[in-house]
């Protein structure tokens, strides 16, 4: 009798153990599912930079640096998505790819600041189109990291709590990082003069 006991015991375990396990597999799928989301709207972005590039060469012959610099921080992103796609849990894949899109973040804001003394360019209706398509790729690419931030916030507390601490230790379930693309001059705080 106590043989048997101990068996229904043990099965309950290896079941409780295999359901913690399985939640934790769904969690990790969930982060990368969000992380597709993302990878879809960085790769719409970075499609449309060569097109506003080729926009601007014209009207910005003399600016090839900042035009080189563009497409440079373009390239780096590409690169960083694809190593960020390959393991999206990876933090150090994530980071890389949050520093790259910052990199290109800033040179993009160089060049539509460039744009701006440009007349002509600043009113060319392709220049506008890829603006704004931009724009709305930008407002995307927002939320889907903020849904792939949520989906790692759950997937780090699921693997955290104990006892699922202990069957995530077993099975490697490594933590997984934000995704944090933020312009370094948004966390400024202003100034105010009322001179």
């Amino acid at each position: 009798m106590g043989s048997l006991i101990f068996l229904g015991l043990l099965v309950a375990v290896a079941l409780y153990a295999i359901g913690i396990y399985n939640n934790l597999v769904n969690r990790r799928n969930g982060v990368k599912n969000a992380f597709a989301q993302i990878d879809v709207q960085l790769t719409r972005r970075h499609d449309l930079i060569p097109n506003l590039v080729e926009s601007v060469k014209g009207y910005l012959k003399h600016e090839r640096e900042t035009l080189e610099a563009v497409i440079q921080a373009r390239n780096t992103a590409v690169a960083g998505l694809k190593h960020a796609n390959a393991n999206p849990a990876n933090g150090a894949a994530i980071q890389e790819l949050a520093g790259a899109e910052a990199a290109l973040t800033g040179a993009l804001g160089r060049l539509f600041a460039l744009a701006e003394s440009y007349p002509d360019l600043k009113a060319n209706q392709n220049m506008l189109a890829l603006q704004e398509e931009l724009s709305s790729t930008e407002n995307k690419v927002a939320f889907s990291r903020q849904a792939f931030n949520d989906s790692v916030l759950v997937y780090n507390n699921t693997r955290e709590n104990f006892p699922n601490n202990i069957v995530s230790g077993m099975f490697n379930f490594d933590r997984a990082e934000f995704l944090e693309i933020e312009a370094p001059e948004k966390r400024e705080v202003p100034k105010v003069s009322f001179n």
